[in-house]
């Protein structure tokens, strides 16, 4: 139950353990056609431009910066945690005037200082890590990409968290790059890095002044690829991630079957279950409010008097695996469980129970079976909201 690599479906991991086709068959042409047109539903960009490449979720974040950054351009950042800074490194790598604007831990960079920053000077690029991994938090990319519209700025999305988990409508919202990478909420094991493009974005990437910097990232390498496969028609620049691709392809078919809308939904449902669970064990969530906590994962505190590594140590015990924190200043005081995809409300509850005899069997002081009462309540009032609807 870590924030990813998460549980894959079994149709997924069958998938991958196919006898590996010739990136050119027929069959395997077919697959990727239909994986880069599913792409536009689950991200819902009906004209934007996929990307699938070999790769990770950082290979992503490289390919929006490589492909949208000319040296001296200046590009904003809104980072709620490690995977914020770490956009700024990339976008410093290719030659960029970086400006960041960090949240204080657990909250969120204030839509106000983010419009006096972009009233200051012409920026070419703005980066949003929609739900930072490190921290848990979730950042509402709507009104954000409405000041980038507002100011003439390129909005690149960081959904590496966030994407088949969280609400994302990318057209609609006037967003020009949303990435991710496999295996978080897409559901397949890792080396796949996803992105979709605007036509704003590729017109402003097919009006460069200079070459881009980066080889294995230029869209002049992999914009005929992904155009080739779509026409139904075999192309080659670097071989594809064969058996990766098929698994994607029966991932979004599992997501389409359910509509994303209802996935994300569900998953919000179980996640504010879980966080109700969390809180009547008396535990705290880095997040500092209830409206900006991520429903793809939960970054917990742990209680003051416990040792964390023997909290973890005691959960695995019980046959579930969690994640320590991340984020370096306070990486010892929380710890990460992921509830993305195809995770079912029988899976937080064997969560909560662990954590719950874990968290006994070290002396936390709480009710017993508070949690999961709290879980199981919250949930039944969420289902009979909506059947009165």
């Amino acid at each position: 139950m870590i924030p990813g690599p998460i549980e894959f479906e079994p149709e997924v991991l069958r998938a991958m353990g196919m006898a590996t086709t010739s990136h050119v068959a027929p069959n395997f042409i077919e697959t990727f056609g239909k994986s880069l047109e599913m792409m536009r539903d689950i991200w819902m960009a009906p004209n934007g431009q996929p990307f699938i490449v070999a790769g990770t979720g950082t290979l992503a974040m490289d390919m929006a910066a490589a492909n949208l950054i000319e040296r001296g351009d200046n590009a904003l950042v809104i980072s709620t945690g490690y995977f914020g800074k770490r956009f700024k490194d990339i976008l410093d790598r290719y030659g960029a005037n970086t400006t960041i604007l960090e949240s204080n831990v657990g909250e969120i960079v204030p839509i106000d200082a983010i419009e006096k920053e972009l009233s200051s000077k012409q920026f070419k690029v703005l980066t949003i890590t929609h739900v930072d991994t490190s921290t848990g938090v979730l950042v509402d990319p709507k009104p954000i990409a409405e000041l980038a519209r507002k100011y003439n700025v390129l909005c690149i999305l960081d959904g590496v968290c966030s994407v088949a988990g969280e609400e994302i409508k990318q057209e609609e919202w006037g967003i020009d790059v949303v990435l991710t990478g496999s295996q978080k909420a897409i559901g397949v094991p890792p080396g796949l890095a996803l992105l979709v493009a605007s036509q704003k974005a590729m017109e402003v990437w097919e009006n460069r002044r200079t070459p881009v910097s980066s080889y294995y990232s230029d869209w002049n390498n992999w914009l005929p690829i992904m155009r080739a496969y779509e026409e139904r028609r075999s192309s080659y620049f670097g071989t594809p991630a064969v058996n990766l691709i098929v698994a994607l392809e029966t991932s979004l078919k599992i997501i389409g079957a359910e509509k994303i809308a209802n996935r994300v939904e569900k998953n919000k449902k179980l996640a504010e279950a879980f966080r109700a669970g969390i809180k009547a064990l008396n535990l705290e969530i880095l997040p500092k409010t209830e409206e900006i906590a991520a429903n793809t994962l939960s970054a917990i505190y742990y209680p003051k008097d416990i040792d964390g590594a023997e909290l973890r140590s005691r959960i695995a015990h019980y046959n579930i695996i969690v994640a320590g924190g991340l984020l370096s200043e306070i990486k010892a005081s929380y710890f990460r469980i992921g509830h993305m995809g195809s995770v079912s409300s029988n899976d937080l509850i064997s969560v909560l129970s662990a954590l719950e005899m874990a968290l006994l069997e070290l002396g936390h002081s709480f009710e017993s079976g508070k949690g999961l009462q709290a879980f199981q309540d919250n949930l039944l009032a969420s289902n009979e909201k909506l059947s009165t609807v």
